[in-house]
């Protein structure tokens, strides 16, 4: 059997990935890519795993699978011990899945936005309300989701926060986590666990919300 390969590409949302398999002391290799430094975008022979060229991307014995949440899944199916997710059965097992989800498919778009407008430099001021006000609403529903806790999913590490991490640290760059302390506290508390650390030295460069 060959290991679990991450197709993993430096400043990219694949970190957590790494991270997230540190937690499980799963067995993994790493591939590296890196951007180009003009263009900032992730190098074409990505490809070659993958039409979309775009990482995370894992080849698990053959099985290639695109998507942090998808991947995250299937790591945590073959890799976690069974508590560490929820069982179908579980009242709860939707509100993960529904987390799960949320982190790239809705919160992160208008932080893509932030991203891609700041290139147009003033022609981007009339998209700054709009863009902002969706990022505080979708931050400030993380803010709610998390209330008192330390962790997303029944107060205890899972991956909902290896996938919320990025969502996080997107937000600190723009300077949007600063109404929400609870939030900045979980970040804090991310970033200082050994396993986060450890895939860090292993991933290289990572400047995201540090």
């Amino acid at each position: 059997n060959k290991m679990l390969q991450v197709h993993h590409l430096n400043n990219s949302r694949s970190q957590r990935i790494l991270w997230l398999l540190e937690e499980l002391k799963a067995p993994y290799e790493i591939i590296h890519y890196n951007r180009d430094s003009e263009t900032n975008l992730a190098p074409e022979k990505l490809k070659d795993i993958h039409m979309l060229g775009k990482s995370p991307v894992i080849n698990d014995n053959g099985k290639v699978i695109i998507e942090s949440a998808a991947i995250s899944t299937y790591i945590i199916d073959q890799y976690a011990p069974a508590d560490f997710s929820p069982s179908k059965d579980d009242g709860d097992y939707y509100e993960y899945q529904q987390l799960m989800h949320y982190a790239e498919g809705s919160a992160m778009l208008p932080m893509l936005l932030l991203l891609y407008s700041s290139s147009l430099g003033k022609n981007a001021e009339p998209l700054m309300n709009r863009i902002f006000s969706e990022i505080n609403l979708h931050i400030g529903y993380l803010s709610e989701c998390l209330g008192e806790n330390d962790f997303f999913f029944r107060n205890k590490f899972s991956g909902l926060d290896t996938m919320i991490s990025f969502v996080l640290e997107a937000a600190k760059i723009s300077d949007s986590l600063k109404s929400f302390p609870n939030l900045i506290n979980a970040l804090d508390n991310y970033q200082s666990r050994s396993a986060y650390k450890k895939a860090l030295e292993k991933g290289g460069e990572y400047i995201l919300g540090s």
